[in-house]
């Protein structure tokens, strides 16, 4: 038995998105939720309660420890500040040209986008795809995809801003195969320097990313497209990450053994494409 799923359209010039927006945070269980208004789907978020500062504090502590100005904290206060702060990164990177979710409606306590892939279809992560992509056996595609959100990442450092979290998980393959970048709750360039932002979107994507690279043999081949890619950086960008890598030198300690679990394994197969 099959369902017919609807066709998206262009928005009616009377679509009222504000009101539809209105209500959902009315009434809506949970901060992120997917809903349908005529045929399209729409994604409603809404402010969370506001997030302690604890967190902060601590990774203040170790970022000095360690000499890493990469690990410094972003703050991130959650509530309708972060509403705020993602509202207002999506418009700005949107008009840099850099694929982000549509806005289609705003209130200080959430607002409405646009989903990112076909009606009733879920937009799967760049890290999804790689996954299934490693599952059948394709270290071309693997690389190709890697590849692909490395091109992202650089489309967004080249028109002066930088991502939030540049874990792969949040950069979202939309129906044309093209990278969509999301979850922009925080904003690094606000508390440092572009460069620094840079190179910790840099460390982001490699920790998410380089396992996959490992685990299909094409490590050596993602060494070359690396240091490619960080010598068309600036060389501010440069100087930055080759000290954060030279005082992260201690991850060439850990062992590559998976009963330590994944988490350490995708800090050691990132510090082995990193260095």
């Amino acid at each position: 038995m099959t369902m017919d799923i609807p066709v998206p359209r262009p928005p009616s010039q009377t679509t009222d998105y504000s009101t539809f927006l209105r209500q959902k945070l009315a009434t809506q269980p949970h901060s992120v939720m997917s809903h349908l208004l005529g045929n399209e789907q729409i994604w409603i978020k809404r402010a969370g309660a506001p997030l302690g500062t604890g967190r902060y504090r601590a990774m203040a502590i170790l970022a000095g420890l360690l000499r890493l100005d990469v690990l410094r904290p972003v703050p991130n206060p959650g509530g309708t500040v972060a509403i705020a702060t993602e509202v207002r990164r999506l418009s700005d990177l949107a008009a840099r040209g850099i694929r982000v979710p549509e806005i289609l409606a705003v209130q200080p306590d959430g607002f409405a986008m646009r989903h990112l892939g076909r009606v009733g279809e879920e937009a799967h992560s760049l890290g999804n795809a790689i996954d299934r992509t490693l599952r059948a056996n394709d270290p071309g595609a693997v690389l190709l995809l890697w590849q692909q959100g490395l091109d992202a990442m650089t489309h967004v450092h080249h028109q002066g801003t930088c991502l939030s979290q540049a874990f792969a998980r949040n950069m979202v393959r939309d129906p044309s195969g093209a990278v969509v970048c999301i979850d922009f709750e925080d904003d690094p360039a606000a508390a440092l320097p572009l460069a620094v932002c840079h190179v910790r979107d840099a460390l982001c994507y490699a920790h998410s990313t380089a396992i996959y690279l490992h685990a299909s043999g094409t490590l050596a081949e993602g060494r070359e497209r690396w240091a490619a890619w960080v010598a068309q950086g600036s060389a501010e960008m440069r100087e930055v990450l080759a000290t954060s890598v030279r005082r992260m030198g201690w991850m060439r300690r850990l062992p590559a053994s998976r009963r330590l679990g994944r988490d350490l394994q995708r800090v050691r197969a990132a510090y082995d494409l990193l260095a």
